[in-house]
């Protein structure tokens, strides 16, 4: 699992896809939620190399690329 010691380095998602570790953060809310569905969750934010739509995974789905 990343932590935010890893946030600059290149990873791969549980799917593949690899980017940029952006941050980790641990009690996340995703303000696209309705208040009051929105819960605290740990969330990976990676971004595709040069540039590109950032998207948002578990940590524990994060590996070092």
């Amino acid at each position: 699992m990343i932590t935010k010691a890893d946030v600059g380095r290149k990873v791969r998602d549980s799917v593949g896809r690899v980017g940029i570790l952006r941050d980790v953060i641990p009690d996340f809310e995703d303000p696209s939620d309705m208040p009051g569905e929105r819960r605290k969750r740990p969330t990976a934010f990676l971004q595709p190399e040069g540039g590109g739509t950032e998207w948002l995974v578990p940590p524990n789905t994060v590996r070092r690329a």
